[in-house]
């Protein structure tokens, strides 16, 4: 699921309201040039005539000899063009203009969506994610290894922090890679600032520059949302709610930042588990260990998370101390 009915409906109308307004811009620089040069109109009303002329030899109701229309038009057409340069305007100035000349504005070549389509539904994409601040400086490219020392060793892996790192870069890289052929939810935890949220954004960027629906919620928000569809159930908490159960991929930021209680674990076991059902992605970060995951959550919460996330731990240092000590580089 790409984008909403209402805005695919939206776009729809907004190609519809292009081609209007060019035909009435079209028809406006025809008014003008006719003005300034009436030739313009008796050439188009011989065009016509010729056509219409033709048409009638063909049916066997010939009001004259029979000629060459394609040659009349183009003696005609010719002599108008001669016209309009002559008087100062374009060549083409008589002709439907459009914003996208492959598509002619309908949004659509041979049944397929074009490539402004595609980047009008990107667009939409950005603005409903929740994400598009984040995600100025947020790419692959940026993430780097140099933050992770290598003689900081998980003592459970026996890993250093950055081979840690490069494989949950590596697993991030997949997770986009294998997106459209298999279902995976990713499940990053540790210590602040050892980049959870930015992996989670480099993955939202590339599912959203090829067309995917992300949205990013920060659990306080996700579980405000929650709140007002169950205690107020106004059909825009509705149709929000139903988005985040639906959406191709639903990141939840800084888990257990927010106030927990019995109605955030219900509401999150919900969410989750639907979401699994329907095997739509989900991204959960959170600087929680396991063991204050699971008794925060729940261990209901902490099976059904532990059996279907793959489980990415991160350790170093503070990232964004590291940088306000290197002049923010």
């Amino acid at each position: 699921m790409a984008l909403r009915n209402s805005q695919y409906d939206a776009l729809m109308r907004y190609y519809q309201k292009l081609q209007l307004r060019n035909k009435h811009d079209q028809d406006e620089r025809i008014r003008e040039a006719y003005e300034k040069i009436p030739r313009l109109a008796q050439i188009d009303r011989e065009i016509a005539s010729a056509s219409l002329q033709k048409a009638r030899v063909l049916l066997g109701e010939p009001e004259g000899p029979d000629f060459n229309l394609n040659q009349r038009i183009r003696q005609l057409s010719q002599e108008r063009t001669r016209l309009l340069i002559s008087h100062g305007y374009p060549a083409d100035y008589l002709r439907m203009q459009y914003a996208c000349p492959i598509c002619q504005d309908t949004g659509y070549v041979d049944n397929k969506k074009c490539i402004c389509f595609r980047k009008a539904i990107s667009e939409q994409l950005y603005t409903q994610s929740n994400i598009r601040e984040l995600l100025y400086k947020t790419s692959f490219s940026n993430f780097s290894l140099d933050y992770y020392p290598e003689d900081m060793i998980n003592q459970s892996t026996g890993l250093s922090a950055r081979r840690t790192a490069q494989i949950a870069l590596q697993k991030a890289h997949d997770f986009v890679r294998n997106f459209d052929h298999s279902f995976e939810n990713l499940f990053f935890y540790g210590d602040t600032g050892t980049g959870k949220t930015f992996l989670s954004c480099c993955i939202a960027r590339e599912l959203l520059d090829s067309t995917h629906s992300v949205i990013y919620y920060s659990a306080f928000d996700l579980f405000d949302a929650f709140a007002k569809n169950t205690f107020s159930g106004t059909e825009e908490s509705q149709d929000e709610n139903d988005y985040i159960l639906d959406c191709d991929l639903l990141i939840i930021d800084d888990l257990g930042t927010e106030l927990t209680n019995s109605f955030v674990a219900s509401q999150f076991f919900l969410c989750i588990n639907e979401r699994i059902l329907r095997k739509k992605s989900t991204i959960i970060s959170t600087n929680l260990t396991l063991g204050n995951f699971m008794d925060t959550y729940s261990e209901r919460v902490f099976s059904r998370v532990s059996s279907s996330y793959t489980m990415i731990k991160l350790i170093g240092k503070d990232i964004r101390i590291q940088k306000k000590i290197l002049g923010g580089n």
